[in-house]
C-alpha cells in the first residue's frame, strides 16, 4: 500500500493520500490550504488518479483545498452528514481575530463550496480505489469529526483519526460544535478498542499506533484508569 503526506502551509494539517500502490487510483484525505501544487507533485511522480476525497471532518484547515481538488478530478467531496453543514461557510468558524491574523499574512482567503457533496454515515464501507475504508463517527472535535479505517489484508488497519486523535493528545473540544463528554466517549468506545499494531495517520503531526498510544497518551490513560477504577 502506498501512504505518502503533504503537510498544509496553515495549522499544519496532515493531506494524506492512500493507494494500493503507484500507478492506481488513490484517495485523498483532508486537502488543507496551500497543498494544492505539490499535491499534483506527489500524484504525477506516483502516477496516481483520485478517485475519492475524504474529509474527516468540516474545519477550513481540513476543507480549504477540497473544491479546487474535486474540481480537478471531477469527483464529489465526502464527510459526514452532521459536518455538511461546514462547507457552506467554513470561514465563519474562524473568528474574526483570526480570520484577520490570517488574511494579513496569507491575504484574502476565498472559499468556494463543492459542486457535489456525498455524506456518509457510522459503520459506512466505503469500496474505492480499489481499497476498503470503514468510516468511524466519532464526534466530540466536531459533530460530524470520522475516523476512516482502511483495511490491510493480513494486518491491522490503518487509521485515518483526523482530529480525534493525535500523537500524545487529542482534538480539541473548545472550538463551535466541540464536546467534551462526546470526545471522551469516542475515545472509549472508537479508539481504545482498536488493535494495538493499528497504524495512525493523526490531522495533524507524526503518525503514530493505538498501542504506543495506549501506553503513553495521558487522554488514553486517563479512561483507562477510570474503567479499572470502576471494575475494582
Amino acid at each position: 500500500m502506498l501512504v505518502e503526506s503533504v503537510e498544509a502551509t496553515v495549522f499544519g494539517t496532515n493531506c494524506h493520500v492512500v493507494a494500493p500502490g503507484p500507478g492506481e487510483e488513490c484517495v485523498v484525505v483532508d486537502p488543507g490550504i496551500g497543498v494544492e501544487d505539490r499535491l499534483v507533485e506527489l500524484l504525477r511522480r506516483h502516477r496516481l488518479r483520485p478517485a475519492a476525497v475524504l474529509l474527516t471532518h468540516g474545519h477550513l484547515d481540513h476543507t480549504f483545498s477540497v473544491t479546487p481538488v474535486c474540481g480537478s478530478h471531477g469527483l464529489a467531496a465526502t464527510i459526514h452528514a452532521e459536518d455538511r453543514y461546514r462547507l457552506t461557510d467554513p470561514l465563519s468558524d474562524l473568528g474574526p481575530a483570526l480570520l484577520a491574523a490570517l488574511t494579513a499574512e496569507y491575504g484574502r482567503l476565498r472559499w468556494r463550496e463543492p459542486e457535489e457533496v456525498v455524506t456518509v454515515t457510522d459503520a459506512q464501507r466505503l469500496a474505492v480505489a480499489g481499497l476498503d475504508i470503514t468510516v468511524s463517527h466519532a464526534p466530540g472535535h466536531t459533530e460530524g469529526s470520522v475516523m476512516f479505517a482502511v483495511a490491510r489484508p493480513g494486518e491491522a488497519d490503518l487509521l485515518l483519526s483526523g482530529d480525534v486523535l493525535f500523537a500524545g493528545s487529542v482534538g480539541r473540544t473548545d472550538l463551535p460544535g466541540g464536546d467534551p463528554a462526546a470526545m471522551l466517549r469516542s475515545l472509549r468506545t472508537r479508539v481504545l478498542p482498536l488493535a494495538d499494531a493499528t497504524d495512525v495517520l493523526p490531522g495533524h503531526g507524526p503518525a503514530t499506533t493505538i498501542g504506543r498510544e495506549r501506553v503513553s497518551n495521558p487522554y488514553l490513560l486517563q479512561l483507562a484508569d477510570a474503567a479499572a477504577r470502576t471494575e475494582s
